[in-house]
């Protein structure tokens, strides 16, 4: 079966289940579709037909925390990578950054900049995905189109095959850089403590370089494709900027010295939902800024800010609530650190009101700025002279103790931390990764949106989609955000009977 039938085929499956519950005034989307992971969205309905309360739930577990104890430390950025099929150069170069710190070392700088090459080679192809693939086809096919349309093909029928092979092609050769220095792209085995793995051969510097160019006119391209597809459609853009579709929250993101957006280092910084600055702290510090809470519909945990108090799903002045991803990136940052994005950028933020922006579908146009700026990076890097250095790693001289990694994950902030004994074997590991810092927001999203669409008990399969929209737009992973600390995987086990009714619950709580 292809990728866009069983994608077909899930959302068929899913509305399906929406009109059979749907009897009972509860409209069930399960699966959620065109995201990384399981999960499901449940509607109850009040006596008006209108919505009461919308979860989305995630019903998987994982427990790479849990397994990674006992494990030697360098063992992190091949385990941790597995957590995600999507997004696993992400997992890689934040325990890669994390050994850095548990060893005490710097890269030298030809490993740096060989690490921020691959890492933003990655967020450029990683981006182009969600854009065309999974978030795109709300748009450029429609989000009331029939659901075999909303996937890859339907995209290809739009923008024609020759958009479509440009696409795939340019992720291709993208990936090839990625496979180069990390020997596969999946699982890649490029960072070591103090440095990388493999040096760029001065020899493969032109094929790089005609990569890279091209690689910034694919952006351009992509933002051009955005204009005319979305922000031509005055539908669109209203339903970008509707009430539906907006949360006033706190707004988390990575910042250089100049407080402009970078992917692999810097600072953590948070903006109010008047965009002022709440907090700027180093990775050392996130304990202090960044709590979790439990609900016990999901196994998921929502992150917030812990200065501010756990206030439940609110967003507005009060809110303790922060958002991660594009963009948050956008709004926690002073600017851009390429020009063209910052050209991108401007455009942006002038279209849509000013800054902070608070509309989730904005997201999508966020993510095309960010691939402009991963591009300009990666012309910048290959043209920097100590990009084709041998010396790619310092030798690590210090006893492990605790490490700490953070890194911009395409869908947002990703903390790695590391507790090891004197051999170096992992005795405590936690991961907080871009979907819980999002999670609450998430759910506010999904519930808000439902209340939005569904009045009086009318409900169809582009409504459900357009429900489906207020997740997407954050490119969620749910395989990465259910993990468990300190290794109790709580458990619900529900068995219904031949007439679909519950017929018992087993609990591990």
């Amino acid at each position: 079966m292809t990728t866009a039938t069983q994608q077909s085929w899930n959302e068929g499956a899913a509305r399906a289940n929406a009109a059979y519950q749907g009897a009972r005034r509860r409209y069930t989307i399960d699966p959620i579709t065109r995201l990384e992971g399981h999960g499901k969205i449940d509607i109850f309905l009040n006596d008006a037909g209108n919505v009461e309360r919308a979860y989305m739930q995630v019903p998987e577990l994982r427990g790479f925390e849990v397994f990674s104890i006992g494990r030697p430390a360098e063992d992190m950025p091949q385990i941790t990578s597995r957590i995600c099929g999507v997004c696993p150069t992400a997992h890689h170069m934040a325990a890669t950054k994390a050994l850095d710190d548990l060893y005490q070392v710097q890269p030298t700088p030809a490993a740096r900049r060989i690490r921020e090459l691959v890492y933003n080679t990655f967020m450029l192809e990683d981006h182009a995905l969600h854009v065309y693939v999974l978030g795109g086809p709300d748009f450029i096919v429609g989000p009331t189109a029939p659901a075999a349309q909303r996937n890859i093909v339907g995209v290809i029928g739009k923008v024609g095959v020759e958009v479509g092979k440009k696409v795939i092609s340019m992720r291709k050769r993208l990936r090839e850089i990625i496979a180069y220095f990390g020997g596969k792209v999946v699982h890649p085995v490029l960072g070591q403590p103090g440095g990388v793995s493999k040096w760029l051969d001065p020899a493969e510097l032109p094929k790089f370089k005609e990569v890279a160019k091209d690689g910034l006119d694919f952006a351009l391209f992509t933002n051009q494709v955005f204009h005319d597809l979305v922000l031509k459609n005055s539908d669109y853009v209203k339903l970008i900027t509707s009430d539906d579709y907006t949360h006033r929250t706190h707004y988390m993101g990575m910042v250089d010295a100049q407080n402009r957006v970078n992917f692999y280092d810097g600072q953590l910084r948070v903006v109010d939902p008047t965009g002022k600055e709440f907090a700027k702290f180093d990775a050392h510090q996130y304990r202090d800024f960044v709590a979790e809470h439990v609900e016990p519909w999901s196994y998921m945990k929502f992150c917030y800010l812990k200065p501010l108090g756990w206030k439940g799903f609110e967003d507005g002045p009060q809110t303790s609530i922060y958002s991660v991803a594009p963009l948050a990136r956008l709004n926690s940052a002073d600017g851009m650190r390429t020009p063209l994005a910052q050209k991108a950028a401007d455009e942006y933020f002038a279209t849509l009101g000013g800054k902070p922006v608070h509309h989730t579908l904005a997201n999508h146009w966020a993510r095309v700025v960010e691939m402009i700026q991963a591009a300009e990076t990666i012309v910048e890097l290959l043209n920097d002279p100590d990009i084709t250095s041998k010396d790619i790693r310092t030798i690590p001289t210090e006893k492990p103790t605790v490490g700490i990694g953070v890194v911009e994950a395409p869908r947002g902030t990703l903390f790695h931390e590391y507790h090891t004994d004197d051999n170096g074997l992992i005795t405590k590991a936690n991961l907080i990764v871009a979907t819980q810092n999002n999670a609450a927001r998430m759910a506010m999203s999904v519930e808000k949106a439902a209340k939005g669409l569904i009045k009086q008990g009318e409900v169809n399969d582009g409504l459900l989609n357009m429900i489906e929209m207020a997740f997407r737009a954050y490119d969620p992973c749910l395989g990465c955000a259910t993990h468990s600390l300190p290794g109790h995987l709580p458990l619900s086990v529900k068995i219904f009977g031949p007439d679909k009714q519950l017929a018992r619950e087993l609990v591990q709580g």
